[in-house]
């Protein structure tokens, strides 16, 4: 099991991390691509959210399960065909951020011993996934470990204060 570094941006506003300029162009990609499927389908209604993951899958967006536990979450991301090196984690308050950017095999280039590609459904292989989580996280904490082609990221949850409850006196 191989340690992936994870960037830590602990003040949500801070987003100097080249990461965020590349998700923000990524998603409009997303909502360019699922604009043209929802005008491709004839601008049928209650369809936006097939439109949107259609889009999310064919862009860049690898499989992903979301974990909540009682101290923290737990995300899972298919990584297959990368390498520990190819996988950047980015961690805010309330998000987590994967990157991973590797060479993909295309149909003009040959393979090893003459063998030529005659076609490949492998796309470029620079992916994103981009999770906002439904409470603020410990971005210090944040852990992620890559095994067999699965990236798993803990993320532990900040610890709640408790709360005060104000008693009435009796009069």
């Amino acid at each position: 099991m191989a340690q992936i570094n994870v960037q830590k941006a602990a003040n949500p506003e801070d987003r100097k991390l080249p990461i965020f300029e590349d998700i923000e162009r990524m998603t409009q990609k997303i909502r360019d691509r699922a604009f043209a499927i929802f005008a491709g389908c004839g601008f049928k209604e209650d369809q936006a959210l097939n439109d949107w993951l259609a889009a999310e899958h064919e862009l860049c967006w690898p499989a992903s399960e979301l974990l909540e536990h009682d101290q923290d979450y737990a995300l899972s991301v298919a990584m297959a065909g990368f390498q520990p090196k190819d996988i950047t984690v980015t961690a805010t308050p309330h998000e987590l951020i994967v990157h991973a950017k590797a060479e993909a095999t295309s149909g003009d280039k040959s393979k090893s011993d003459g063998e030529q590609v005659c076609w490949s459904e492998f796309r470029s292989n620079d992916v994103y996934r981009r999770v906002k989580l439904p409470a603020e996280i410990d971005v210090n904490k944040v852990s992620a470990n890559y095994d067999n082609g699965m990236l798993k990221i803990v993320a532990p949850k900040c610890k709640q204060p408790a709360k005060v409850v104000p008693i009435a006196a009796a009069a």
